[in-house]
């Protein structure tokens, strides 16, 4: 996830596959986060989300699916590291292009009614 300001307009894409099994934006920055720095604390911290969150939306992105997304090794002496399963890399894959499809079938809409919004007003 990249910590900048928002755009607008703007949507985001949450997937609900079935009861409890999501993905959206959140988990896919994580998931892409740890594919490059190999680490679920490092992509947590770049997304400013502590430790403990971010492993459990791992442990729960791992539980939801037939096959696990991230492979995970404990730290110790040798330290420790993460990676995306090839099924976690097929699973951000998808989503990430649904994103960018779903972006693309909303743009003309979505700049229509951006161009009718209101600045919101200021208390200053």
């Amino acid at each position: 996830m990249t910590t900048s300001i928002r755009e607008f307009p703007s949507s985001q894409l949450r997937i609900d596959l079935a009861p409890g099994v999501r993905i959206g934006p959140g988990k896919a920055d994580l998931l892409e986060g740890i594919d490059t720095l190999g680490s679920i604390a490092g992509a947590g911290r770049r997304m400013r989300m502590s430790y403990k969150r971010a492993w459990e939306l791992v442990g729960e992105l791992n539980r939801c699916f037939d096959e696990p997304v991230v492979d995970a090794s404990k730290g110790g002496s040798g330290g420790g590291g993460a990676s995306l399963t090839p099924f976690g890399r097929k699973l951000l894959k998808s989503y990430r292009a649904m994103q960018a499809a779903s972006q693309a079938a909303i743009a003309r809409e979505l700049a229509q009614l951006r161009r009718r919004a209101k600045a919101p007003v200021s208390d200053v």
